[in-house]
């Protein structure tokens, strides 16, 4: 059960940092179709119309909250490659990692984040952190050219089968197709079977 915040952080000015976390907290826990600004009013513990004064509706809080999700997601991408002292190689392995951990650990919100029909994709702040998230996988991809040179055009064909990769493991993974294959292997965990994966996957870049 989600906790009323103190109608108190409204008087602070922090309504829309407690909005949000409201947000995140009943998608998680109740799904999309949970959220709603009467709800997450009602959790925060102000007036109904009180979250219209920063979001306009529906559409600009879920937006927000996506663009908050991709902000956290671009951090822990760029932690991922900062902490890796390997190659570039491994720097992009490891980034692979972290997207697969990110999705599992705030598995609605990495899916409102691609949910697109239910985003105001125009909204600045939603753009700018969305190329926040994919400068950093840019970056791991192109620092490979330390060790070979590449074209733009191989560029954004490698960065483009990476995110592809990632994104349809870390989706597999979230959907339960995996469930099978999990239950073939006794003793393999989900961490050790996504290690194997992109092992295999990066075995003959």
């Amino acid at each position: 059960m989600v906790k009323r915040v103190s109608r108190s952080t409204y008087h602070h000015g922090d309504l829309k940092s407690a909005v949000l976390l409201a947000a995140e907290k009943i998608l998680e826990r109740d799904g999309l179709q949970a959220v709603t600004l009467r709800e997450v009013a009602r959790t925060v513990g102000v007036s109904h119309t009180a979250p219209k004064n920063h979001f306009g509706d529906l559409t600009g809080l879920l937006t927000e909250l996506a663009a908050g999700g991709y902000t956290k997601f671009a951090a822990a991408l760029a932690e991922a490659v900062n902490s890796t002292s390997g190659n570039a190689g491994d720097r992009l392995r490891a980034m692979g990692s972290a997207y697969v951990v990110f999705a599992r650990a705030h598995p609605k919100l990495f899916l409102l984040m691609f949910h697109s029909e239910r985003l105001d994709m125009k909204r600045p702040s939603l753009l700018a952190a969305i190329d926040e998230s994919r400068q950093s996988l840019r970056t791991a991809v192109i620092s490979m050219a330390e060790d070979r040179p590449m074209k733009p055009l191989q560029v954004a064909a490698k960065a483009t089968a990476s995110w592809a990769f990632v994104h349809g493991l870390a989706m597999l993974l979230l959907d339960g197709r995996l469930k099978n294959t999990m239950a073939s292997l006794p003793g393999v965990d989900v961490e050790i079977f996504l290690e194997a994966v992109l092992d295999a996957a990066s075995a003959g870049d």
